[in-house]
């Protein structure tokens, strides 16, 4: 049931043009065979033993905490973002969202560069920081900054979705009833949302874990330190071509096990 309401089963869909398979088969041909090619360029005998290098080790075991630590910031401050985007038509928190959501199309590059002017010891944050003791740039906190800085924006746009998709009619009536804003958002705004919420959490730690350009620029690359995954296979590609790629391949292992639950959330979420 959805809403109250029964499910319709067998309910007839559009039929799909003569034309469009060509192309689809083409889009999707273009992503595949890339992946499908560095799967068969990795030596198999020795996959095991490049993954688990000291090195490789201690990267993916950065790479997960910091992009557990990111999501949960992310969490922390973009669930009251999107409740405040999808719940009000103020000019202001349109001009917000668009700020927030600028890491969507910035360069992370870009994004870390920002961040350094912000958090780096000359910055206005990371200055004040500094004369008390506290630095921030090129440590373990700097790559959880960086990570939440790009990856916050694709939980936002997921929970507000969500939280746009619904009619409000429960909100109202619990309202009227006495209920108090915090409390019909605890019980009945934010329960509604749990698949898109759920949704915007397995996108945000699979952007967080991919992330690069950003952490590069703001948190460096040491090891142990600030150097995730994606770091340590630019670093071996110029050092050691097969076990980047062998890297490379955890990585895409990830990222179909984070697609794939995203895609049985948004299909439960439908249901």
């Amino acid at each position: 049931m959805t809403d109250g309401l029964p499910r319709r089963a067998g309910t007839p869909r559009a039929a799909v043009p003569w034309w469009l398979p060509v192309p689809a088969v083409v889009g999707g041909l273009f992503v595949i065979v890339p992946v499908v090619a560095m799967t068969g360029s990795v030596d198999w005998s020795t996959f095991g033993h490049l993954v688990t290098t000291p090195a490789s080790l201690t990267a993916l075991g950065l790479s997960l905490g910091t992009a557990l630590a990111a999501t949960g910031a992310a969490f922390l401050f973009g669930f009251p973002l999107a409740v405040l985007f999808a719940r009000s038509d103020a000019r202001w928190v349109g001009v917000l969202r668009a700020v927030v959501l600028l890491p969507l199309v910035l360069p992370p590059v870009v994004g870390g560069l920002a961040l350094l002017a912000a958090y780096g010891r000359i910055g206005p944050v990371g200055g004040f920081l500094a004369a008390h003791g506290v630095r921030i740039a090129f440590t373990t906190v700097a790559v959880v900054i960086a990570q939440t800085f790009v990856a916050m924006p694709f939980l936002v746009t997921a929970i507000e979705g969500a939280l746009r998709a619904g009619d409000g009619r429960a909100e109202a009536v619990a309202a009227t009833l006495g209920a108090g804003p915090t409390r019909v958002l605890l019980t009945i705004t934010a329960p509604r949302a749990v698949p898109g919420i759920l949704s915007g959490l397995v996108l945000c730690f699979a952007r967080a874990l991919g992330e690069f350009g950003a952490t590069l620029t703001f948190a460096g690359s040491l090891q142990g330190v600030t150097r995730t995954l994606p770091l340590e296979i630019y670093l071996q590609r110029e050092i050691d071509p097969d076990t980047a790629i062998a890297l490379a391949l955890v990585l895409v292992a990830v990222a179909i096990v984070v697609i794939g639950a995203s895609s049985l959330l948004g299909r439960r979420g439908i249901a």
